[in-house]
């Protein structure tokens, strides 16, 4: 059975965030660049934890082709086969906003993962839902 504390919690940080940003979208642009700033490092620590977990499940139930995994893109597919997630297409889009995240800082970027973290949110929680009704 897998401690499902660490997803949970980033999970909420990540929604508190965006209703953060979704509350001060009028206040100064040192206010709103700083909650965009939080909300895109929110979002990288949710899909990392995300893919983590996914691994984690995948390998205690010992899924036949988890062996088979090699890319992102393959646990994608994976997870989405067993369930887990929805729509391996848009975790993938989730994972090229993530490497831009971490190889780059360019405003019109951000501007798009800050775009991008709503829609992320009910996929990460989706999962969550998904690993709690089948983690025995």
């Amino acid at each position: 059975m897998l401690d499902l504390t660490p997803l949970r919690d980033t999970i909420a940080s990540l929604e508190r965030a965006i209703t953060v940003g979704k509350e001060i979208h009028h206040t100064n642009s040192s206010v709103q660049e700083v909650v965009q700033a939080g909300i895109i490092k929110n979002f990288e620590i949710v899909y990392d934890m995300c893919r983590k977990f996914m691994q984690r499940w995948l390998r205690v139930n010992q899924a036949n082709d988890v062996d088979h995994m090699r890319t992102r893109k393959d646990l994608f597919r994976l997870a989405a086969k067993h369930q887990l997630i929805r729509d391996p297409q848009a975790w993938f889009l989730y994972g090229e906003a993530r490497s831009l995240t971490t190889h780059t800082y360019q405003k019109a970027q951000a501007a798009k993962i800050y775009q991008l973290a709503p829609q992320f949110l009910p996929d990460a929680q989706f999962l969550l839902y998904q690993i709690e009704c089948m983690n025995d």
